[in-house]
């Protein structure tokens, strides 16, 4: 239960923090806005670290938990990129399927077979996810899903990776991950000419990355407290949480399909979590 409910916040937290990030991108250079969310939670990550005198994991554990921030960088990138090209509520969800599947996979190979109620829940989920990301008409444009598959397999490897490097650490583990990711994302913004920092909507983008930072600390968590799957696929449910909020705030109409994938989301979240 305490895996589960650190999930569901981790996809609360996620999907506000991709609400933010694309606002934040219809406004200044995506470059800008996905470094200035990772920097701001850098240094919210260090200061933790600093003040809880957490114990510095193994370098090895370090090196992992860097290339697993490489991966949530690109993901994120990805991710802002669509959805800033894309309404909201259709671009984000597209990338949960491949985020959710990636740690059932993983968590399958690593931690054996989960129960058969568990299953059916994860097979829910991630059709739960499908159905929120329908477009009205129920189909897709085959060129606009490359950046939100991009997006959920940088995200799923992320869970992943991360959940098995932290080696019990929380904060030291996503300042190395934060530290790669800013490297790399600083790098290509200077080799393709682009600002480092947003020139504009500085507040979303802080925010943005204040809320990803939080559920970056919580999907550690999860995956610390129960099974990765469990973990992964409760996590890649932020779509849901992205597309209510472009209901509530942008006013973008959620569709009869969009609304079953909620109502399914729930149904999947029971079955998962059942002792």
């Amino acid at each position: 239960m305490a895996s589960a409910a650190l999930g569901l916040t981790t996809a609360a937290s996620w999907g506000a923090g991709d609400f933010c990030g694309g606002l934040a991108t219809k406004r200044a250079n995506v470059h800008g806005v996905v470094i200035g969310a990772h920097a701001s939670g850098a240094v919210v990550f260090l200061a933790l670290a600093l003040v809880s005198r957490e114990p510095v994991p193994p370098f090895a554990n370090l090196a992992a938990c860097g290339a697993a921030g490489l991966f949530g960088a690109l993901g994120l990138l990805a991710l802002y990129r669509a959805l800033a090209m894309g309404r909201m509520g259709i671009a984000a969800p597209v990338s949960g399927v491949l985020s959710a599947a990636v740690p059932v996979v993983a968590g399958a190979v690593l931690e054996g077979r989960p129960g058969a109620v568990r299953l059916i829940g994860f097979a829910l989920a991630v059709m739960a996810v499908w159905l929120v990301s329908r477009s009205d008409d129920g189909t897709f444009c085959a060129a606009d899903l490359g950046l939100p598959v991009a997006a959920g397999l940088g995200f799923g490897l992320f869970i992943v990776i991360i959940g098995r490097a932290s080696a019990g650490g929380v904060f030291w583990p996503l300042v190395a991950a934060r530290v790669a990711s800013l490297s790399a994302l600083s790098l290509v913004a200077r080799l393709s000419r682009q600002r480092l920092l947003p020139a504009r909507g500085l507040t979303l983008v802080v925010l943005a990355g204040l809320l990803d930072g939080a559920g970056n600390a919580f999907v550690v968590l999860a995956a610390q407290a129960g099974r990765l799957d469990v973990a992964g696929v409760l996590c890649s449910l932020y779509p849901a949480t992205t597309v209510i909020l472009a209901w509530v705030f942008l006013r973008e109409r959620i569709s009869r399909w969009q609304f079953a994938g909620l109502m399914l989301a729930l149904s999947a979240i029971v079955m998962i979590t059942l002792p």
